[in-house]
Order: structure tokens, then C-alpha cells, then sequence
């Protein structure tokens, strides 16, 4: 008989239903039976007992909730009869022993990266262009149309071809069009851009912050140099950038080409010059070759998105234990999303290798969450409609899913939202939950490939680092095939385990990593952007 509910930790008094269950049949876990008293949706979450008013709701071990009316046992958990709540914590209490997981069969494994002078090694090398201001997007626009012409692959637009179509009134243009050429005329070198919506205006500490994630992107080993385009009276000044720049790496070898158009004269005479230059500089960067590097060179950041009830059983734990045997191997882990570690909050301190650590956790966690409580809300509001209708119906709940991308490794360090990494092992990283604003923030703070988990379906990517899309149900792999490339759902069915998904993780991360197989997001040119405004996002 398939397997109809799941608990996740032995002290639970909830259960996840792998299957829909009606009212009326009674379920199996293990040798219980429990008469169901409501239906249940697959992912969602039954009563194990009979819970009263103020009870409260354990799962994956830790508080995730309590009831706030009577709940029979065989009864779903529904954002009607339970609250988020969560535990007090208590500073660092305890120091978590760990014991690696074993490497034997990863240790002289290698990948095919970009070696920087730096010592970092890139996953990807990549020309990037981008504007310290808003009022640059434009020109960056034009750049990318003119370089993406010229030098990338141009491939004939089906949509396009649809549309021109209907415009034919239905009669099929494929006859008449002129199929674009094909053209590639660097091997070894990609050319992306960034625009975004900051650099004046607000604040000028909000300028600050995006200095500091450009010159991120910039220190990024998948960065080979960088076009920067200034307008001249904005608040991000170049010399603000080049001193975020300057902090993060003294000794910055790469080459950087900076344009500031209020001193240049026309727009014709600027981009024809930052075409001329940038051309040079790319044709030089395209020299450089992979070569082989140990898998410690690996900076993995650990993100999810569109998250749902399986999430926290399959596609999570699935990269907390690549991140442990990646952590095993020297490499190192990025953990982030703050508002989603509410709750697992005494567990992370607990693992953080010195109180002081632990102190800038808890102190980051009190500001973020005293932000959004004085913009009127909370983190208990952070579950999005999709993960609610999909069983995550409390933020600890959500939370206590999401934090196992990290594993069980101690944590290293703590960083704020703009500062690099520079130890080995796993960080946390202070970002909203908002999936393309952390993902955004991990690559920033030196991630050179990302693991994306989601329940739902995201086609989120990022412009210089490969994002690996992690399905947590095979449902959703089939569907979505085209922007998923792993599928957990076997440790639903009971057909893999964690360990096994994991290593199948570590062997796609490896060849993507090689550049001998692309990420679906790459695929569909998902280059994805976006800077933080702090204390407004979730």
C-alpha cells in the first residue's frame, strides 16, 4: 500500500500527507491508524492528538505553531485553527558536535573552473556591464541589444514566428522567415547585464548598500571584468563604488572600465567608446581557459522559492547534506533568508563556532525583524499565498523546512547583507526571504553556483552564477520540466534516500560547474536582478 502520511521527527504531534486523504477513511503511520475527521490535501498537515486552545504544534522537532481552537487528532492544520509562535531563545546555550559525513569518494574529485588571481575560482566567466544609477538603464539596454547581436548565438523567436502569424491572419509565416545566423564568436566568454532601480534617490546609505553588492558581483570569481556606466550627479558616486570595491579586494586585478556620461558629451560619443574598449577588454578575457580545481573552490549558495509542503521532507534536507559533504570537502555553504530562520534560531547559535557569532546572528535577527514590525507588519507574515495553500501555513512552520538547506555543520560565519565571505565552511548571510533578492545577495557575497529548491515552480536565474533548480515532488519536475533540473520526489515515493538525492546533487553541481552541462535557468536566459531596499522586503 503506498505510504499515506509522514513524520517527520519523533517528537512531532503533527503529520504530512504524502497523499489527498478524505474524510471518514482511516490513514497509516506506520502501524497507527488514525480516523480522519477532515479532508486532507497531499502536503498539508493532520493532528496526531487531541490538541486544546494554546497547544502547541511541534514539527521537524522544534515549536512551528499553536492551536487557537479545539483540533481532533485526524484533523488538518489550517491557518484557521493555529498561529505561528515560536521559541524564546537564549543566546548560545550549547556547542553542537559534528560529525562529517564521508568524503572518501569525493576527495580527489576536481572541476573545470576559471582560476582567478585572487586564488577564487570561477564556475563561469563572464564580461559584466551594469550602472551605478537608474538613469544608465537605458544605455545599458542599447549596449546589450548591440553586443548580443554581434556576439551571441541569435536563435529564430517561435514566439515572435507565432505572432507574426496571427498577424498573417493565421496563415503560417515559416516559409517567408529568414532564419537569423547563428554566430558565437567567443569561446570562452560571456557577456551579461544588470540593470536595477537604485543608486538615487532614498537614502544615501541605500546607495551604499548597492555599492556594495556591485563591487560583490565584481569580486565574484565568475566575474572576469566589468563595464560600469555613471551618470555623474547621483548619490552612488564612483568613488563610493571604488571604495566598496577597494574594501572587499585591495589587490583587485580585473580589469573595470568606468564611464561617466555627464563628462562625455553626447550619448553617440559615450556608447562608441564603451563599445571600442569593452570590445578589447572582452577579447582578452576570452583567453583565459578552464582548468582543473578542487571542489573546496565551490561557493554554494542555498536558496528556495516557491516552496511547498514537501519542501522541508525532500528538496531541503536534500541540500543540507550536499552542503555537508561540501562543507567535508573544504568548500563552502551560504544559508540566508532570515525571516525564514525564525524559530530555528537556538539551533543556528548553538552551531556557530564562537559566541560572537552568534551575538551578530541574534542582534541581525532582532533589527530585520524590528524593521518590518515598524513598517506594520511581521515575520509571521512571511508564508506567501502559495506556500499557505500549499501546507506551509505558519512562518515557523515555513522555517523550520527552510533552514535544513543548511545541514548540520557548524557555521563559520555571519555575515550582513553585503559583506563577502572569506571563510571556508557554511555562513549565514542576512537577506529577505524574497527569493530573487537573496539569491541575488548570495552571488553578491562571492556564490560562484546556487541550489534553488521549490515546491511550486520558479523560473528564477541570475546573470553571472548558474542557479540548479531543485524540485521537491515529481509532480512538478514533469510539469515544469524546462525549468527544473533535479527531482527530489523519489524521497516522497520512498524510492531514494536523502544521502543518494544528495550525491546525485553533487555530481550535477560538478558538471554545471564544468560547463559540460547548463542549468535550465541558463537555458532560458533567466538573469535575474534585484537589489535590497533594507527593512521594506520580507
Amino acid at each position: 500500500m503506498q505510504k499515506q502520511l509522514i513524520k517527520v521527527h519523533p517528537s512531532d504531534n503533527v503529520a504530512v500527507a504524502l497523499i489527498n486523504l478524505s474524510k471518514g477513511e482511516n490513514a497509516f503511520l506506520e502501524e497507527q491508524e488514525i480516523l480522519l475527521v477532515s479532508d486532507v490535501k497531499a502536503k498539508h498537515k493532520i493532528a496526531l492528538t487531541d490538541l486544546e486552545p494554546s497547544d502547541k504544534i511541534i514539527m521537524y522537532g522544534v515549536l512551528v505553531g499553536k492551536a487557537n481552537t479545539k483540533i481532533q487528532k485526524g484533523e488538518v492544520l489550517t491557518t484557521g485553527n493555529v498561529t505561528h509562535q515560536s521559541e524564546k531563545v537564549f543566546g548560545k546555550t550549547d556547542s553542537i558536535g559534528w560529525n562529517p559525513p564521508n568524503i572518501d569518494k569525493w576527495k580527489d574529485r576536481t572541476f573545470m573552473g576559471y582560476h582567478r588571481e585572487d586564488g577564487q575560482v570561477g564556475t563561469a566567466n563572464v564580461w559584466l556591464f551594469f550602472p551605478l544609477v537608474f538613469c544608465e538603464n537605458r544605455n545599458i539596454e542599447i549596449l546589450k541589444e548591440v553586443f548580443e547581436k554581434e556576439l551571441l548565438t541569435q536563435k529564430t523567436n517561435s514566439h515572435r514566428m507565432l505572432l507574426r502569424s496571427l498577424v498573417n491572419d493565421g496563415e503560417s509565416s515559416v516559409a517567408t522567415e529568414t532564419h537569423e545566423v547563428t554566430t558565437n564568436v567567443f569561446d570562452n566568454i560571456e557577456v551579461k547585464f544588470i540593470t536595477h532601480a537604485g543608486g538615487c534617490g532614498g537614502i544615501r546609505q541605500d546607495s551604499e548598500t548597492l555599492a556594495r553588492l556591485l563591487a560583490g558581483y565584481v569580486k565574484n570569481p565568475n566575474v572576469a571584468g566589468a563595464t560600469v556606466l555613471s551618470l555623474g550627479c547621483q548619490n552612488l558616486q564612483i568613488d563610493i563604488f571604488n571604495q566598496a570595491l577597494e574594501a572587499i579586494s585591495p589587490d583587485n586585478k580585473k580589469p573595470i572600465l568606468m564611464y561617466e556620461q555627464q563628462k562625455m558629451g553626447t550619448v553617440d560619443e559615450m556608447l562608441s567608446a564603451i563599445i571600442k574598449k569593452s570590445f578589447e577588454g572582452i577579447k582578452e578575457a576570452n583567453k583565459i581557459e578552464r582548468k582543473p580545481a578542487p571542489l573546496s573552490k565551490l561557493r554554494l549558495g542555498l536558496e528556495c522559492g516557491g516552496s511547498d509542503g514537501f519542501s522541508g521532507i525532500s528538496a531541503n534536507p536534500t541540500l543540507g547534506y550536499t552542503s555537508d559533504l561540501l562543507v567535508a570537502l573544504g568548500g563552502t555553504a551560504i544559508l540566508s533568508e532570515f525571516p525564514e530562520l525564525c524559530g530555528v534560531e537556538q539551533e543556528l547559535v548553538n552551531r556557530c563556532v564562537t559566541k560572537e557569532k552568534a551575538d551578530k546572528f541574534l542582534g541581525l535577527m532582532k533589527d530585520f525583524e524590528a524593521s518590518v514590525v515598524n513598517a506594520g507588519s511581521g515575520f509571521d507574515m512571511n508564508p506567501s499565498p502559495g506556500n499557505i495553500k500549499d501546507g506551509l501555513i505558519t512562518d515557523a512552520m515555513k522555517s523550520a523546512g527552510a533552514a535544513k538547506k543548511g545541514g548540520i555543520s557548524p557555521i563559520v560565519d555571519v555575515l550582513d547583507y553585503g559583506e563577502y565571505v572569506t571563510e571556508s565552511g557554511l555562513n549565514l548571510l542576512c537577506t529577505p526571504g524574497n527569493d530573487v533578492e537573496s539569491t541575488t545577495a548570495m552571488v553578491g557575497s562571492g556564490a560562484n553556483v546556487v541550489l534553488f529548491t521549490t515546491g511550486l515552480g520558479t523560473p528564477t536565474g541570475n546573470p553571472i552564477a548558474p542557479i540548479i533548480k531543485v524540485s521537491s515532488n515529481s509532480e512538478l519536475a514533469e510539469k515544469m520540466n524546462d525549468i527544473i533540473d533535479i527531482d527530489t520526489g523519489g524521497i516522497i515515493k520512498g524510492e531514494k534516500t536523502i544521502e543518494e538525492m544528495a550525491e546525485q546533487t553533487l555530481e550535477e553541481i560538478i558538471q554545471i560547474a564544468s560547463g559540460t552541462k547548463q542549468a535550465k535557468a541558463k537555458l532560458l536566459n533567466q538573469d535575474d536582478f534585484i537589489p535590497w531596499k533594507r527593512g521594506v522586503s520580507l
